[in-house]
């Protein structure tokens, strides 16, 4: 499906920008895509074309070496990444979202030291929240930290959590007044003593992109690493999940689009009773919906980029409305993708089993879907 300025409210430039992801992608992400999912190694051959094409500057405003361009491109661009390789748009997304705490809650200090490394690419983050125990419950979190000084020093251990490895620098929530349940959020650098990674995760999708279990035994940060207020820490989650899981919602979209690519190009070559699949009504009716779905997918996930670049009140309730219906639609366009090329589909030599494995994760993480349920429900009140 092509978009065009006359449908959408998107300025020319970025439409321009986009094409020039794609053709990128097509050329350069996509050839990869199979042995990267194969490996389970990190890309680091894309990553550094993301940088060199400015792409990792998409999360960032300009006066940090950031193209400043908004919500609604650097979604774009994890549509068009995910289209090919789900591993390598978590590229983008995680250069987000471990640097969203900092850029709305940081000081100015944090935000100088660490968003124009991140910018160029040079540096990226992760973003540690989730736990054995508290994943979409955060207020059940063990992992704590307590001032010594002018220090805080943090015992625990996170889990789930992308970048797990790579990070030069982790986004750490920790329960620092266990009475009131109240949450902070530090600054990491991997390099800080007690720091290490546990187990990394075998997962069933997004196998090129690290998952693992940090661990903090006696931590020491200074007290300059605390993002936003003490006790603040689920106001700088919340506030920044609201945002990120637009990312997820992209994700989704470009893996629905791009299987429902494969299985339209695959229908119009495979022959079956004397002529192309395609003339079978019942293998159009799985492409007409697959389509219809992930256009309906866009369409909000365009108005909620737009709403979140407004800072409109319903951002919130548009952001999870948009994360719930895509990652729901993208599982069901893999599974239908697999079923139009039948046999095929169920192999790795074809891309659309690997599809479908990425889809599975979009209606889990960055808030469940579940939770988004109960978020626009909430909205609705």
């Amino acid at each position: 499906m092509e978009l065009t300025s006359e449908v959408y409210a998107v300025p020319q430039e970025l439409l321009d920008f986009r094409d020039t992801i794609r053709q990128m992608v097509t050329e350069r992400i996509a050839p990869r895509a199979a042995e990267i999912d194969e490996t389970g190694e990190y890309p680091w051959d894309v990553r550094q074309l993301l940088a060199e094409h400015d792409v990792l500057g998409l999360p960032f405003p300009e006066e940090y070496g950031g193209t400043g361009t908004g919500s609604l491109m650097l979604q774009m661009a994890v549509e068009e990444i995910a289209r090919a390789c789900a591993s390598s748009a978590l590229i983008l997304m995680v250069q987000e979202l471990g640097t969203l705490p900092i850029q709305l809650f940081g000081s100015d200090e944090l935000k100088q030291r660490l968003l124009p490394r991140c910018a160029t690419g040079e540096w990226s983050p992760a973003f540690a929240l989730s736990e054995p125990e508290a994943g979409s419950d955060p207020a059940a979190m063990r992992t704590h930290a307590v001032r010594d000084g002018d220090d805080w020093v943090i015992n625990g251990t996170k889990n789930w959590i992308t970048n797990a490895g790579i990070a030069d620098f982790y986004v750490v929530f920790a329960m620092t007044d266990r009475e009131a349940r109240r949450l902070s959020a530090f600054v990491v650098e991997k390099d800080r003593p007690g720091f290490s990674i546990g187990k990394l995760e075998h997962k069933l999708g997004i196998k090129g992109s690290p998952t693992g279990s940090p661990v903090f035994e006696d931590v020491r940060v200074p007290a300059a690493n605390v993002i936003g207020e003490e006790g603040k820490g689920l106001g700088v989650a919340l506030g920044t999940l609201q945002r990120t899981r637009l990312g997820a919602a992209a994700q989704a979209v470009g893996i629905a689009q791009g299987a429902t690519d494969y299985a339209l190009g695959y229908a119009r070559e495979r022959i079956a009773f004397g002529k192309p699949i395609l003339d079978l009504q019942a293998i159009q009716f799985k492409l007409a919906d697959m389509e219809t779905g992930t256009a309906a997918a866009r369409e909000l996930l365009y108005k909620a980029c737009a709403l979140s670049d407004r800072g409109a009140p319903e951002a919130a309730k548009y952001s999870s409305m948009a994360k719930l219906f895509a990652s729901d639609n993208a599982m069901r366009v893999t599974l239908e993708a697999i079923q139009v090329l039948g046999g095929y589909g169920y192999v790795k030599e074809y891309p659309v089993e690997r599809m479908m494995r990425d889809a599975k994760i979009t209606q889990i993480y960055e808030g469940t879907n579940e939770i988004q349920r109960v978020v626009v429900a909430r909205a609705m009140r």
